[in-house]
């Protein structure tokens, strides 16, 4: 039986798990907070001496960076190539406009207004900042501000996973973003439920994995109002403002948790018709949606390779 270590990091629950005997396991397990510790520090907008925070306070200015802000950079660029732009990092001055201040735990479910951009929202994308490879400098332009957000949190599962996986068999949690190494010591696969948004702890799906990525995202939690109006942290960049979707909570099972991560935030940003056309038409993919009015709908590939105990059904009136 795999050992388990809970802790918090990057704003979420984070659980790590390692499939090796149990004195061994505490000890390897024991490194994993650690890490997020510092990955955090380099990549949240939340801590002020933040690697990521003296970018943004320095545009026009090239600015050398770390390994870690390099990697995760490329992964951005990566994702938001293949997305066509729905998944950014450049997003921070919309985050914030909408209402997205602080970190979650201190944010109010009711703020006052800040102010909305509406037409004067200007688009950037990764292309417009200068990435020089010889020295790794970057230099963003005046008027984006970069939150890596979701993208950091996919990367450091990866990471950690990675890690890990030179002791046994790993899975790491972060925050809904899961990173699976392979099967178990015995060659059994790992249990993941994906979570009913409307009954807590319930489970619409148990998946039975091995090596490969898994990743939710929803608009049912990180959600506050702004005068009297909800709005939530998954931002359309073609508007500048938070997802106009019925797509509640999107699920993604993906060859690892970036590219996961990426792809949960597409299906719910364009919706569930054409989010769910999306992950059919991409070989590799597969996911399940759960749409603001109860319903259930899941990929050609999700039925065919992922079906575990799911049956299909609307979820809202039970």
């Amino acid at each position: 039986m795999a050992e388990l270590l809970e802790f918090k990091a990057m704003g979420c629950p984070m659980l790590a798990a390692l499939d090796v005997s149990l004195d061994s396991a505490s000890r390897h397990l024991a490194q994993v907070p650690e890490w997020f510790e510092i990955w955090e520090a380099t990549l949240s907008r939340f801590r002020t001496s933040s690697e990521l925070n003296q970018i943004n306070a320095h545009p026009g200015v090239p600015i050398s960076v770390s390994e870690t802000m390099w990697s995760v950079l490329h992964a951005a660029r990566r994702a938001e190539k293949f997305s066509n732009g729905l998944v950014s990092p450049v997003l921070l001055t919309a985050l914030i406009a909408a209402g997205y201040t602080t970190s979650f735990e201190k944010l109010g479910v009711e703020i006052s207004n800040l102010g909305r951009m509406g037409s004067t929202w200007s688009a950037f994308s990764l292309e417009d900042v200068l990435f020089q490879p010889a020295d790794r400098t970057i230099c963003i332009p005046e008027g984006l501000r970069l939150d890596l957000g979701g993208i950091a949190k996919g990367w450091a599962a990866d990471q950690a996973m990675r890690l890990l996986k030179n002791y046994g068999p790993t899975l790491i949690d972060a925050g809904g973003d899961i990173a699976i190494s392979g099967l178990k010591s015995d060659g059994q696969p790992w249990h993941v439920g994906i979570d009913d948004p409307f009954h807590g702890v319930e489970s619409l799906a148990t998946l039975r994995l091995g090596r490969c990525g898994v990743a939710t995202s929803g608009r049912d939690h990180r959600r506050w109002k702004v005068d009297g109006r909800w709005h939530h942290h998954i931002i359309d960049p073609r508007t500048g403002e938070p997802a106009l979707t019925d797509v509640l909570t999107s699920t993604v099972i993906a060859s690892n948790v970036m590219k996961a991560e990426m792809a949960a935030k597409v299906v719910l940003i364009l919706g569930s018709q054409e989010g769910l056309a999306w992950l059919n038409t991409h070989t590799g993919y597969a996911g399940m949606i759960v749409t603001e009015y109860g319903d259930v709908m899941t990929s050609e590939l999700f039925d065919e390779l992922y079906r575990g105990d799911y049956e299909s059904r609307t979820i809202r009136n039970q």
